[in-house]
């Protein structure tokens, strides 16, 4: 029998939630519902049979709402081999974590007085990856690669199950033992605690689920996906690639082998130390990430955007200023949050006891890093060329993401600092563009 006292200290330390964001319940079941919705549509809606967008006739033609209505139509979503492909790339990734040698560092001090202990071994999983990848290419031939350009709609459909499962799993075992939730997660209304993530950090002895799907299925699933289009490109040109294809390619290649570089960075981002893991963080990673980061990739596989010289300056001039204000801001906080200041960089103090940076990049805005991270993804949608807005969706999404991140961690700083936050603020005015926005 569990004691009144044992109850109370549960209830101190995982408190209802009482404040709702994405517009609540409601906000949570639409957003449920049309993330799988438009990756399902942006590949529908841009493909070399239907057009990029599809022309308005094609849209109107009855034929379309006939085949929705048709069973193949939905059994087509499925495919078998993909589904079982998908699994065990999934396996694989498990096995490398379990397996390839790495670092155990602690997360952030947590509200129960712990810190989280990870594994630091993505980069590694990430060269095995591009090392078999590479073997199966040069033994086998570029041709033997573009399965995944052939069996999309079933990786898609695989991906999404995949999310779906490990959101029910993890928010059924948030109920059983003692668990540390997530102070936004635990409304008590199903369906948004399902979507925002109850449990904090759900793991299974030493295997922490959030910062496992964080960095390596979906992320190095968008590096292969890639691969794949830049294979099946290839292929359709008898044995070359465009100059967009090789930007995009090495893009996406370098963001991604940057990310899992900097593994250690994750840990005091708000996906791992603030959101519980549920359907929100499990479908972005598993499901977005690979299968709408990848739209620039897929649309070059069939469309040959050739930029010439002017215009592959341009997008590589872009790609490169965001990545040097992305990277040097990122550095200037984990130098100052590690206790180091090599630049002299002037700060703020809380009455907390923290300190707020006020020069350098932080001075510029309070978000800088976000502002480098845009500047890449347009640069990707850049490479495209403008003969069609929908390549250009994910820099479009990506802005408005950035925008309500900004939003959501205003809030909390408000609350976490109080009036010092207005006074910081007024020094450093920019939330995220300098004299922009």
């Amino acid at each position: 029998m569990v004691s009144s006292t044992a109850v109370e200290k549960k209830s101190e330390l995982n408190p209802r939630t009482t404040a709702y964001e994405f517009a609540g319940p409601v906000g949570a079941a639409l957003i449920i519902v049309t993330i799988p919705l438009t990756t399902y549509l942006l590949y529908f809606g841009c493909s070399q049979r239907n057009g990029c967008p599809p022309s308005l006739a094609s849209i109107k033609n009855p034929e379309i709402l006939d085949t929705l209505q048709r069973l193949e139509f939905w059994k087509g979503l499925w495919d078998t081999e993909a589904a079982l492909m998908y699994l065990a790339w999934y396996a694989f990734c498990v096995v490398a974590w379990l397996v390839l040698p790495g670092d155990w560092i602690e997360g952030t001090l947590m509200r129960n007085g712990k810190k989280m202990k990870y594994k630091i071994n993505a980069f590694s999983t990430f060269l095995l990856t591009m090392g078999v990848t590479a073997g199966v290419i040069l033994r086998f031939g570029p041709e033997s690669f573009t399965f995944i350009y052939d069996k999309w709609i079933g990786f898609v459909t695989a991906s999404f199950v995949m999310s779906v499962v490990q959101s029910i799993y993890c928010y059924t075992s948030s109920f059983f033992g003692d668990k540390l939730l997530a102070l936004g997660g635990n409304s008590g209304n199903f369906i948004y605690d399902f979507y925002i993530g109850r449990e904090l950090n759900p793991t299974i002895g030493s295997f922490d689920l959030k910062s496992f799907n964080e960095l390596r299925p979906g992320l190095i699933l968008w590096a292969l996906v890639d691969i794949s289009m830049a294979c099946e490109q290839y292929v359709r040109r008898g044995g070359t690639l465009t100059d967009s294809m090789i930007l995009v390619l090495g893009f996406h290649l370098w963001y991604v082998a940057d990310a899992v570089y900097n593994e250690p960075a994750i840990f005091t981002i708000m996906d791992i130390t603030t959101d519980g893991f549920g359907y929100m963080l499990a479908v972005g990673d598993l499901l977005w990430v690979p299968f709408t980061y990848s739209l620039q990739a897929r649309y070059l596989a069939y469309e040959h955007v050739e930029l010439g010289g002017v215009g592959t300056a341009v997008v590589v001039l872009v790609t490169f200023t965001g990545y040097w204000i992305f990277r040097s801001a990122n550095g200037e906080k984990n130098d100052f949050r590690n206790g180091r200041n090599p630049k002299n960089l002037t700060y703020m103090n809380t009455k907390r006891g923290t300190k707020l940076l006020t020069s350098g990049w932080w001075g510029r805005s309070r978000h800088p890093n976000y502002f480098g991270d845009w500047l890449m993804a347009l640069s990707w949608s850049l490479a495209t060329g403008f003969n069609t807005p929908i390549t250009y969706f994910y820099p479009v999404y990506f802005f408005v993401l950035l925008v309500h991140r900004q939003l959501r961690d205003d809030e909390m700083c408000e609350v976490k600092y109080g009036d010092d936050w207005k006074m910081y603020k007024k020094l450093v005015p920019y939330r995220i563009i300098p004299y922009v926005y």
